[in-house]
């Protein structure tokens, strides 16, 4: 794999461009992988980093590193204080409302292996996504029981970060992420490998914000989508307001 794509990096703390199909860190779970995030770029640019949080393996996108013990503590600290402000586009099956929130809690998802000993009748925990549909598109295709496909191109805002909400709350809706193995529809992901040559979740961690733990300042993470994610947009023609081809770093005024 070539080295990870740097979105902003200084003294303090660095944020990558996490490609999709890649661990965050090592896990049980996958213990065949042999690639994660944290190894790759404490290699790249040999020092030490401390994860912040994480994205699932088939999520790409903005994640934060710290760069020492102190720097973690404090952004863990915003992380758990709702400080992180997150975005993610992704592309659904149907029509979606305009705008929407998502309120429904989540029970929590344990590990046989990694969770054997946590305790497994705990209530179900808040969860709130918003969402806002950029574009639609109908293709003259049959998929399923219907003459035509229907898709979204979503942006979506997480007020909580629960395990596999957005594609839980997404499925909970009726409009599941193209590419979920998991919780998607089965006919549409084929569809889409078929099609598009699709392989992956379409479900991608666009914008990150956050108070730079020294200087004070909120700073915006954008990561550009790959290309895999791009080039079936522009099949699709689904549209997005601003340029999703460029990774950038910027000092934010207002929150997402």
């Amino acid at each position: 794999m070539q080295d990870l794509e740097i979105i902003y990096q200084d003294n303090y703390l660095v944020a990558i461009n996490k490609p999709a199909n890649l661990l965050t860190h090592r896990s049980l779970i996958d213990k065949n992988e042999t690639q994660f995030a944290v190894q790759m770029l404490r290699d790249q640019i040999n020092q030490y980093v401390y994860p912040i949080h994480r994205l699932d393996k088939p999520t790409s996108g903005v994640l934060v590193f710290a760069l020492t013990k102190e720097i973690a503590r404090t952004l863990s600290q915003q992380m758990s204080d709702q400080q992180f402000k997150k975005q993610y586009l992704t592309i659904v099956r149907g029509y979606c409302d305009d705008k929407g929130v998502i309120d429904y809690a989540l029970k929590e998802i344990l590990d046989k292996m990694t969770d054997a000993r946590a305790k497994k009748d705990k209530d179900a925990q808040s969860a709130i996504t918003h969402y806002e549909t950029m574009s639609r598109v109908e293709l003259p295709f049959a998929v399923g029981k219907y003459n035509s496909a229907r898709y979204s191109l979503l942006k979506l805002n997480p007020e909580t970060g629960r395990k596999h909400q957005l594609r839980r709350h997404l499925k909970h809706i009726h409009h599941p992420i193209i590419g979920d193995t998991r919780y998607g529809r089965g006919e549409h992901n084929r569809f889409f490998r078929t099609q598009f040559n699709v392989h992956r979740l379409l479900l991608h961690a666009y914008k990150l914000q956050l108070i730079h733990p020294v200087y004070n300042d909120r700073l915006a993470l954008t990561a550009k989508v790959d290309e895999e994610f791009l080039t079936v947009m522009q099949k699709m023609e689904l549209h997005y307001d601003s340029d999703l081809s460029q990774s950038h770093y910027e000092l934010a005024s207002d929150s997402l």
